[in-house]
């Protein structure tokens, strides 16, 4: 039902006018199409969320969260068409994005019933009882490149706490919220509880950050987004959760051997390149020690050019096309800068990959020779763009890489593990990697400084959308 939005249960037109073009950054071509809401369709949304508030919050969360099981299970009937939507839609290659894109969202619903069931809604302080109630009326708002995941990351904990949702998923990568919405409405919540209103920031999410019959916006995307967000929210005095930008530090200490040097330089191009660096936590800094320069220099472009840009669809393509021609050009600009104000690109740069002038790609890139304090080194550019910077000493490389705006992600590699704890305890940053450490979904997500606040996943996500009441007995 994408030509429609979901309200009240129900499919409905918009009001918005021409619909939304979807666009695959693979071909370039218009492939799709989504309702273009407005304030009328958000209002209708909020409205009818908060109409099924007080009954929704009601039921127990234990059959709450059993609803959004039953929405893994439908999410995963659906793997196979879900994951070639999102890859038509946003161009990651698509065996990571049937692992991440697809079933990162499944595991994140199906989890509901057991992170449900480790909190304490109700609870003894003393001559009161303290409850944990729900917050109310949530806003969502979602970035175009975790789509499904970042959706899930907001929409189940909060209707596992007892919230009821209106959604505004990002305009250019719309398609999987739709069908999210029929399978929730084969799940059976109840009319209300659950809304999409798909339309561009300006007319659907400003507005739904602004309405004051929302209690609290959960939103992810860019630092400057999320800063007009909080501005819209702090009208009415509502909560907000902001998942923001991230300038992340990938940290190699001095006793890391030659082999294991070379394997966490190679491992820190991954991780920096993983969705073509469009990844908020991606770890785009790499610090070395200044006497390793030259060898993290080669190792890492010799890694990077192994990462040829190419067909989504292709099983052997590692590096899809960036989401939009706005983004490529975004990217392309600040490598045009970077070289301007003296940078050495190892590899890649701002030109279009050979054999590629069709599709929104973008050469993977390894930057050196820039200063810590410089723009490339910064700002966000959300691109395969890796940058190294040598650094003098432990505390050196601590000054470095707590020494951006923000402070979202980090990660520490070292042969001594006990050393490397000690230095990511130093580090400014809300999820820090030791050495391999394994992702955990239910671990807290979310950043210091600029990089927003609030934490998704596990217990802590879902207590993002709680609040409480004491009584006194």
């Amino acid at each position: 039902m994408p030509h429609r939005i979901y309200v009240d249960g129900e499919w409905a037109t918009a009001s918005g006018g021409t619909p939304i073009p979807v666009v695959n950054p693979a071909t370039e071509e218009t492939f799709d199409e989504v309702p273009r809401g407005g304030a009328k369709d958000v209002a209708r949304a909020v409205e009818a969320a908060a109409a099924a508030l007080p009954a929704w919050s009601a039921r127990p969360a234990a059959e709450r969260a059993e609803l959004c099981a039953a929405v893994a299970k439908g999410l995963e009937e659906r793997a196979g068409a879900l994951a070639e939507t999102i890859v038509d839609e946003l161009g990651m290659p698509i065996k990571l994005t049937r692992a991440i894109q697809v079933g990162a969202p499944i595991r994140t619903f199906a989890s509901m019933p057991e992170i449900a069931a480790g909190v304490a809604f109700e609870e003894r302080s003393g001559t009161s009882v303290v409850y944990r109630d729900p917050i109310g009326v949530v806003g969502a708002i979602t970035p175009w490149n975790y789509p499904l995941h970042q959706i899930a990351a907001k929409v189940a904990p909060a209707l596992t706490a007892g919230c009821t949702v209106v959604l505004k998923p990002s305009e250019v990568t719309p398609l999987n919220a739709f069908a999210l919405a029929e399978v929730m409405h084969e799940a059976g919540f109840p009319p209300g509880v659950f809304n999409l209103v798909s339309g561009f920031g300006p007319e659907a999410g400003e507005v739904l950050a602004a309405h004051p019959l929302v209690d609290m916006i959960s939103f992810t995307g860019s630092t400057r987004a999320g800063r007009r967000v909080a501005e819209l929210a702090a009208a009415t005095v509502k909560r907000t959760a902001l998942e923001l930008g991230g300038k992340s530090p990938n940290v190699l200490l001095d006793d890391l051997g030659d082999a294991a040097f070379e394997d966490a330089v190679r491992k820190g191009v991954a991780a920096c390149f993983l969705n073509s660096g469009q990844t908020c936590s991606a770890l785009t800094r790499l610090l070395v020690p200044r006497e390793r320069l030259a060898e993290a220099e080669r190792i890492a472009a010799g890694e990077a050019a192994a990462y040829l840009p190419g067909d989504p669809r292709d099983p052997a393509t590692r590096l899809g096309p960036l989401v939009s021609a706005a983004q490529r050009e975004r990217v392309r600009g600040h490598l045009r800068a970077a070289a301007e104000d003296g940078a050495t690109i190892l590899t890649g740069g701002p030109g279009a990959p050979d054999g590629l002038e069709r599709g929104y790609y973008v050469r993977p890139t390894v930057v050196t020779g820039v200063a810590p304090q410089a723009r490339i080194a910064q700002e966000e550019v959300f691109g395969p763009v890796l940058v190294i910077l040598p650094y003098d000493g432990e505390d050196d490389a601590v000054r470095i890489a707590n020494g951006t705006p923000y402070g979202l992600a980090a990660g520490v590699r070292a042969a001594d593990p006990e050393r490397a704890h000690r230095v990511a305890r130093r580090l400014r940053a809300g999820q820090i990697r030791i050495n391999d450490g394994a992702h955990n979904a239910l671990a807290p997500f979310g950043g210091y400084k600029q990089s927003g606040y609030g934490r998704e996943y596990g217990r802590h996500g879902l207590e993002e959308f709680l609040t409480t009441t004491s009584v006194q007995l």
